[in-house]
């Protein structure tokens, strides 16, 4: 017997009533009150309409949802922090997994590990890590997922002292497409950990996440000094020349924007063009001061935040620039080189952002996250020193085309300065399929379709940047 949902799919009824009866978080469909809410993902460009959420609770839950998923042969999406900009934690008349009731987090202080479960966000982990003055590398937006973010490698501002988040990864609890719970660590299934650390989406849903965690804060001396973006041909080469011979312990962006209009930033200079130097120096905070201080005198600032931050602060700095809901289509390339030329056109398609809300930014690497080698993990382009993205965020439909079409410009702009090399957690909405996955893991591309024959070798795990199984 099946059972039709609106979204225009059938369900073996008998099957969904034994999966409701079998799973503790709830089973929505369309029509549910909760249903609209547990479908909307961070990013307003995407609408789509699933046949049935289950609001998983545990890896019980987890184990049950994927064994429905393969049995009924229904298209599978992990929801975790929601914040992946593609929207692949969603679809259209499939199943999504969604982990958001599964937050918890755990540190052990005396070993500076923490473990913590698939749905909770970096703020989940921060508040918790925090307690003992001790951190976790991850985003710069303290919504964003911890699963979503680390699967992919991810960047944030610890990431030239302690690199990508997958550099400070000790062990997972995966779901894997057969249904079986695993541990994947060095020592336990230890290619299967090798290819989370970069390609996780791919492989199965994490449950659980085990990491290292550092000495960080509880106070951290950021720059955020925002020079007039007429000034940029003069800030950006010189910022890139400071960063050079900067210490480990500063992780910098540079930003071609506009001042958003929200707090602490006075009305008046809301909307005004802008190039942002952003700074976070993880070590003394008066230290910091010391280190950051060229960066603050590079011409006469618009404003300047600098000053010592919490880091609950730091991280959660970002949050209301960046809201649930805004449109967003975000796209990136690793270069060469910042030359001048570079620096041009990045200046000359910043000049034509379609929306205040937009930028391009500018990610300066090296340290920790370079001294890990290509082969090491599934993460592919750690040589590169400088990573640019066109974060197109607007908020009317009606600048759709227009926005999208202004970020693939700049895409497109990047490709000859280009190391080949892409970071997968701003792929726009992953439209080049194939070749956007072999840009993401270069050389590991090859073993990777090797151990998706293994692990998932029905394509299972297919909402994401596609690796297909070998043969």
């Amino acid at each position: 017997m099946a059972s039709k949902v609106a979204v225009g799919v059938e369900l073996d009824a008998e099957a969904l009533e034994a999966l409701s009866q079998q799973v503790r978080g709830p089973v929505l469909t369309p029509g549910d009150p909760a249903y609209d809410v547990a479908r909307s993902i961070w990013n307003g460009l995407i609408d789509r309409r699933p046949a049935l959420i289950v609001q998983c609770s545990g890896a019980a839950d987890v184990v049950d949802a994927v064994n429905f998923a393969r049995e009924q042969g229904l298209t599978l999406s992990i929801k975790a922090g929601g914040h992946n900009v593609a929207g692949n934690a969603v679809n259209d008349d499939g199943i999504v997994l969604d982990l958001s009731q599964m937050r918890g987090v755990h540190v052990d202080p005396a070993l500076q590990t923490v473990r913590v479960q698939g749905g909770a966000t970096w703020g989940d982990l921060d508040r918790e890590t925090q307690l003992f003055g001790l951190a976790v590398p991850g985003g710069v937006v303290s919504t964003t997922g911890v699963a979503g973010l680390t699967l992919h490698g991810g960047l944030g501002h610890l990431r030239r002292k302690h690199g990508l988040s997958i550099d400070s990864l000790v062990s997972v609890d995966i779901v894997t497409a057969d249904g079986e719970l695993r541990r994947a660590s060095a020592t336990e299934n230890e290619d299967l950990f090798w290819a989370i650390r970069g390609a996780g989406s791919n492989f199965g849903v994490v449950t659980s996440f085990e990491f290292r965690a550092h000495p960080v804060g509880p106070m951290v001396f950021v720059g955020a000094i925002f020079y007039p973006f007429e000034e940029a041909s003069s800030i950006l080469p010189a910022w890139r020349d400071f960063m050079a011979t900067a210490p480990e312990e500063l992780s910098s962006l540079a930003i071609c924007w506009s001042v958003p209009p929200v707090e602490p930033f006075p009305p008046e200079i809301h909307g005004t063009p802008v190039v942002v130097v952003a700074a976070a120096y993880c070590g003394p905070a008066e230290e910091g001061e010391r280190v950051v201080q060229p960066l603050r005198e590079l011409a006469q600032p618009v404003v300047d935040a600098s000053g010592p931050w919490p880091w609950l602060g730091l991280q959660s700095g970002f949050d209301a620039i960046f809201p649930q809901g805004e449109l967003r289509y975000w796209k990136s390339r690793s270069v060469t080189e910042l030359s001048d030329e570079v620096i041009g056109d990045i200046i000359e398609l910043a000049g034509r952002r379609p929306a205040p809300l937009s930028d391009i930014v500018i990610w300066h690497h090296g340290g920790a996250m370079s001294r890990v080698a290509e082969e090491e993990t599934a993460y592919g382009g750690r040589d590169t020193q400088f990573l640019v993205t066109a974060e197109a965020s607007w908020t009317d439909p009606a600048q759709n085309e227009e926005a999208i079409a202004w970020a693939r410009e700049v895409f497109d702009a990047m490709d000859r300065y280009s190391t080949g090399a892409v970071y997968l957690n701003f792929p726009g909405l992953g439209e080049e399929e194939d070749s956007l996955a072999r840009a993401g893991y270069g050389a590991n591309y090859d073993r990777l379709t090797a151990l998706k024959a293994k692990y998932d070798p029905e394509n299972l795990f297919r909402m994401n940047i596609n690796i297909p199984p070998a043969g």
